[in-house]
């Protein structure tokens, strides 16, 4: 059996006791085992180690501590927020200082710039590409502009008002046109809004343009300022695969052939081979008449060949206006003549397509109305074939065969608002 130490136990209390009534330190029974006046009936004990040889850690400030040192020292500044700048923290310093503001300095301008309040507050609240990153740690991230309430009343005037076209809209304010469209549906909304007495999120709108860059409306006479890209292309389905396309040497290939190639067409003839397809002429043909692109395919598989990017992009006519600035260089009011021009046929090319689709709709349409009805019944034929329907039966165009086949609109995702603006 173990020995028993209960006389050690007994006396190794009463130290203790007497050890904590005359010094107010920390007790430690390895110590009161080493101690000499300790005497025991029983062997004496082994003496015991602590649970850990790590020296604790001072524990630092707490994250409540270094907030209030913070909203006392660096963010002090944010109590006071610089008016017409998004103020985001990657914009100061650690301490306090705004970034911008101290890279004027070091670029050395006058004094007589420094002292003026004014000047100085507008070069301070114009903001650089490194002080819209709301999120430090995220550098790639760069906060995007949004339109500013003149810009879109302005807008809304210019389109719904003053009868311009959605692109020469566009080119003007440098906004692509989905916007020009989805702006002008908002502001609509709006104005509905406002005439039905509803209320309106003003106070949250108005704090989101304080948090977010903005693109104003330009001062007359100024020149605006670009909101966005306006040509960018989307990525083409056909041009999804990689093809590997031998081509001899001394054969002149262009965009053309290359889009044919995607669209598995047949090469031009020779005598088109030469012809240049990024001209006025060449580039007015299709988009005036875009109904007569060549298309290849059969049945449900039929779709037009593949334009260049010169013929797809949003704004075709800005090809042709640079073409005008290199053939007239010096004669600025003939260029814009001949781009007015052209927007003009455009338009007026457009109308007419439309007018002819709406003939075209209504003598297909029987009406029908009774006497004395409130209601008219308009009857279509439709033409039921594997041209209509389609491989998979959900053609649009024979509606009479869809039976028990479900709607596509009624699917999850599908877009159901209206995505055009008929002006």
């Amino acid at each position: 059996m173990p020995p028993r130490l209960g006389n050690a136990q007994r006396l190794l209390s009463s130290q203790r006791q007497i050890t904590s009534s005359q010094s107010p330190l920390i007790y430690n029974s390895s110590t009161a085992l080493s101690s000499s006046s300790i005497s025991s009936p029983c062997r004496s004990l082994p003496q015991s180690r602590a649970f850990s040889s790590t020296p604790r850690v001072q524990a630092g400030p707490s994250l409540r501590q270094e907030l209030i040192w913070w909203l006392k020292g660096p963010g002090s500044v944010f109590r006071n927020p610089l008016p017409g700048s998004t103020n985001y923290v990657s914009a100061y310093d650690d301490k306090g200082v705004l970034r911008r503001e101290r890279h004027r300095r070091f670029e050395g301008e006058d004094a007589e710039e420094k002292n003026e309040g004014e000047n100085e507050d507008e070069d301070i609240s114009a903001e650089r590409m490194e002080d819209l990153r709301p999120f430090p740690l995220n550098q790639t991230f760069h906060s995007q502009s949004v339109l500013s309430e003149e810009l879109r009343n302005e807008i809304y005037e210019q389109v719904v008002t003053k009868g311009n076209s959605v692109r020469h809209v566009s080119v003007s304010f440098g906004i692509d046109m989905r916007r020009i469209g989805a702006v002008v549906r908002l502001v609509e909304l709006e104005k509905r809004m406002r005439s039905e007495k509803k209320p309106l999120a003003l106070p949250y709108a108005r704090a989101i343009h304080q948090m977010v860059p903005l693109t104003p409306l330009a001062e007359k006479g100024e020149l605006q300022r670009r909101h966005e890209p306006i040509n960018d292309l989307p990525v083409h389905k056909l041009t999804d695969p990689q093809i590997f396309y031998p081509v001899s040497e001394s054969r002149r290939f262009t965009r053309v052939d290359a889009a044919r190639v995607f669209s598995a067409a047949p090469e031009v003839t020779e005598d088109k081979r030469d012809v240049p397809g990024n001209t006025p002429e060449a580039i007015a043909k299709i988009t005036q008449a875009p109904h007569n692109i060549e298309r290849v395919g059969k049945g449900a598989n039929e779709q037009q060949v593949l334009q260049p990017a010169d013929v797809r992009i949003p704004h075709p006519h800005l090809v042709a206006f640079e073409h005008d600035v290199i053939e007239f260089p010096s004669e600025t009011r003939k260029r814009s003549q001949r781009y007015n021009d052209r927007l003009k046929a455009e338009m007026e090319k457009e109308t007419l397509r439309k007018e002819k689709k709406k003939a075209r709709e209504a003598a297909q349409l029987t009406r029908v109305q009774p006497e004395n009805g409130r209601f008219e019944f308009r009857f279509r034929d439709v033409v039921v074939s594997r041209e209509t329907t389609g491989l998979d039966g959900r053609g649009v165009k024979g509606v009479g065969r869809r039976y028990g086949v479900p709607h596509a609109d009624r699917r999850r995702g599908e877009v159901k608002i209206p995505t055009k603006v008929e002006v």
